[in-house]
């Protein structure tokens, strides 16, 4: 008995000493320890010894369970040691590598041209200004001298909340607001969300804006040409030119539209600008007396221009986007560029 324990001894230690995984260990935990190893076989046998050998024995078997035991636990160590070692290995970085660089992030390109458009009318004397995207009809239409039968007014154009309250459609009953409030000279610019029930390509149910309002003395339509010219130039390059074209808006008196040279082909005329060499992107015009009257402005005394312009407009050409929804996917592959 002795013999076979001394035997069972030295082939443990010399299986577990070659086993070179977690898992090929605890096979020879089964195969030495397990309920039909070899050491419980030799238990069973302890029944057969004479009283006098059975204490040596069932000794010597608890002292051979206890050495395998520590030996896989010895070998287990070791193995875990070993794997964390070749994993550190595997993992090791060239810390003379350069580093990676930290993904930034920037303004939307609409932000980026909102920016750009008041920097330039900050530059012209305009202050910048801002107010409620949720508006009243007196505000948004009939202070701004639009009659109830204007198309603007019907459900299908505007949202509205309630039969008096609806989103703002433009950003002109900051006009109102403004001079309720203070007495001229008057120079703002107004950027903001506006919305209106429409969608494709080119129109969006919610777009941006910006509105500007000048009020003096001796204001003339001329004023209103130049400020236009120095933003058109600005904005879109030194060698953009500028044509005024008769238009009517509720709010000024006399409107325009007011298109400039085509950016795309330097007004040769090509299929951005439908062959005309122009593209629309404002409009404006003197502000009407019956707007000075309802918030009692005397128009005798005062006169004054306004102009609106979409700010995304701005970025599509600005950035040469044809598609006005990629504005507002949330695509970074697109974001990014900017």
């Amino acid at each position: 008995m002795n013999e076979q324990i001394e035997a069972l001894h030295a082939d443990a230690v010399a299986a577990i000493g070659a086993a070179d995984t977690l898992q090929a260990l605890e096979e020879l935990r089964v195969r030495f320890l397990g309920r039909k190893s070899e050491l419980t076989q030799l238990r069973k046998g302890i029944g057969g010894l004479t009283a006098e050998e059975r204490p040596t024995v069932g000794k010597l078997l608890t002292e051979l369970q206890g050495a395998i035991t520590s030996t896989l636990e010895s070998r287990t160590e070791g193995i875990r040691i070993e794997e964390r070692q070749r994993a550190l290995e595997a993992e090791q970085l060239d810390i003379s590598l350069p580093g990676r660089r930290r993904a930034l992030g920037g303004y939307h390109p609409i932000t980026q041209t909102k920016i750009r458009m008041c920097e330039i009318f900050r530059g012209l004397g305009f202050e910048e200004v801002e107010g409620p995207e949720v508006e009243t009809e007196y505000y948004n239409f009939d202070a701004l001298n639009t009659p109830s039968h204007h198309p603007a007014r019907d459900m299908h154009d505007t949202f509205y909340i309630t039969d008096s309250v609806l989103l703002r459609t433009h950003t002109s009953p900051m006009q109102i607001r403004y001079m309720e409030q203070r007495q001229p000279p008057i120079r703002i610019v107004v950027p903001g969300r506006v919305y209106r029930r429409d969608a494709d390509v080119s129109h969006s149910p919610m777009f941006h804006q910006l509105e500007g309002l000048l009020v003096d003395r001796d204001v003339r339509f001329s004023d209103l040409k130049g400020v236009l010219a120095v933003f058109a130039r600005e904005m879109f390059g030194a060698d953009t030119r500028v044509r005024f074209r008769p238009s009517y808006f509720p709010f000024t008196e006399p409107s325009a539209e007011v298109d400039i040279s085509c950016i795309f082909c330097e007004g040769d005329g090509c299929r951005v600008c439908k062959r005309t060499g122009w593209i629309e992107v404002l409009g404006a015009g003197a502000v009407d007396p019956e707007v000075f009257r309802a918030v009692g402005y005397d128009p005798e005394v005062y006169t004054g221009f306004a102009f609106g312009m979409g700010i995304d407009r701005a970025a599509m050409l600005r950035y040469r986007i044809n598609n006005i929804r990629i504005l507002f996917e949330n695509d970074m592959r697109f974001l990014t560029q900017f």
